[in-house]
């Protein structure tokens, strides 16, 4: 972790297009800005996991959705032969 030390008003840039800039400092908390383009997505720490914990659950859920479907789709065809080859049975 690089670690900078700062004054308000004073900046860092990432990779040439993201500026973060200390705009205030007050006791305890650092306020900054964030100029980034609009394609860059930014968020609060916090926030990041609480999407990153919804994302994974789901595709958790449409995993599992697959997998009852694709189970029932096996059963049927199971139970009724002739739509495993796509027809009626030919005998000779």
């Amino acid at each position: 972790m690089l670690v900078l030390t700062r004054k308000p008003g004073e900046s860092i840039v990432i990779d040439n297009d993201i500026v973060v800039t200390v705009v205030e400092v007050r006791g305890g908390q650092v306020r900054i800005g964030i100029q980034a383009p609009r394609h860059v997505q930014v968020h609060r720490e916090e926030v990041f996991e609480q999407v990153r914990q919804e994302n994974v659950a789901a595709v958790e859920a449409a995993t599992e959705a697959r997998k009852r479907l694709a189970d029932r789709t096996i059963s049927g065809l199971q139970a009724d032969p002739s739509k495993r080859s796509g027809g009626t049975e030919d005998e000779s």
